[in-house]
């Protein structure tokens, strides 16, 4: 009896897990990213490693815009770190350089990695070569940083992994743009994203793209604060590492460094989560019927339209809250 009893309870355990697994359908996702500069980006992509690693997604790849030196190889070490090191990488072509206070380098000398510069594709090949053989309105986009690597795959031509051209490829494989930018209904500001310093990049991408994008603006992330947790980590994981050195050396963090990792604002994770667990009702609520009008500088309005497929999200849980969910999920505590 005890023997049939312990049987039940794990077969019962079991099937509440997978019940738990495929309560979220496991999304394909390609992870666009400047990382180095801000920490948001890291925690991000812990996040990503960890809903790898409880098959809730496949991330496809991580395209990389930052042509800083040691970024690809930061992205590289992360996903190795978490036991992911076959995820391919892109780079954005052009002269690398170093920027001493991106969290890229102590990545780079403290973890594994085997990918740099000189051995990843370009991202508008990987792109083409990912899409192309994807399935129909089957890829989640989720662009967290300046969108030049999108404007240079819409620009795309036919090549031997596709036909279609760009934005035909964009059309008929892309589910949704995740897009981490802007600052909703009005961006007074020029906001990163946005701006890149890459002027008119927005306006052009967003013009051409016909495909559901889902906006998280900066008025979401600024609010949330996160990352004093990772104070207890172990010294030699990539979250203290990358968000020690962050706040020890970035401009606008360094001036109250006392020799711990400060809470930072929590731009990126957000759009990972959405993009991962949904939540609209819940995390969210979607505001629709509009279009994001973006100038050539980085600020943006959200102007009426019937027919527009663009949407943006507003917190609906209380901050704190949303705070610990987030800390959670880059923890991997879930």
């Amino acid at each position: 009896m005890k023997l049939r009893a312990h049987l039940k309870t794990s077969l019962l355990t079991a099937f509440m897990f997978t019940i738990g697994i495929l309560s979220y359908a496991q999304k394909q996702i390609i992870f666009d990213t400047d990382f180095g500069g801000d920490a948001d980006d890291l925690g991000a992509l812990a996040m990503l490693n960890h809903f790898q690693n409880k098959h809730e997604i496949e991330l496809l790849a991580v395209m990389c815009w930052n042509t800083e030196k040691y970024a690809v190889s930061a992205i590289d070490a992360v996903n190795t770190y978490y036991g992911n090191p076959e995820i391919p990488i892109g780079a954005r072509a052009g002269e690398a350089q170093v920027t001493d206070w991106n969290h890229t380098k102590v990545l780079a000398d403290n973890l594994s990695y085997d990918a740099d510069y000189k051995n990843v594709p370009e991202t508008t090949a990987l792109y083409r070569k990912l899409l192309g053989k994807s399935d129909d309105q089957s890829i989640t986009i989720v662009t967290v940083g300046p969108l030049m690597n999108i404007k240079k795959l819409i620009d795309s031509e036919a090549d031997i992994h596709s036909s279609l051209t760009g934005s035909e490829l964009i059309k008929a494989k892309v589910k949704e743009f995740v897009i981490m930018g802007g600052q909703f209904p009005v961006g007074e500001r020029r906001e990163w994203n946005f701006d890149g310093n890459m002027s008119g990049v927005t306006q052009y991408v967003l013009s051409k793209l016909e495909v559901p994008i889902t906006f998280l603006g900066y008025e979401i992330g600024v609010n949330l604060k996160t990352g004093e947790v990772f104070n207890d980590l172990d010294k030699d994981s990539p979250l203290y590492l990358g968000f020690y050195h962050f706040s020890k050396y970035a401009p606008w963090m360094k001036h109250q460094f006392k020799g711990n990792i400060y809470d930072n604002a929590t731009y990126d994770q957000t759009a990972v989560l959405y993009a991962v667990r949904g939540g609209i009702d819940d995390y969210w609520q979607r505001v629709t019927n509009g279009i994001c009008v973006p100038d050539p500088e980085g600020r943006n309005t959200w102007e009426p339209s019937d027919t527009s497929q663009q949407s943006y999200l507003v917190l609906n849980w209380p901050k704190a809250q949303m705070e610990t969910e987030i800390e959670k999920f880059m923890l991997g505590d879930f």
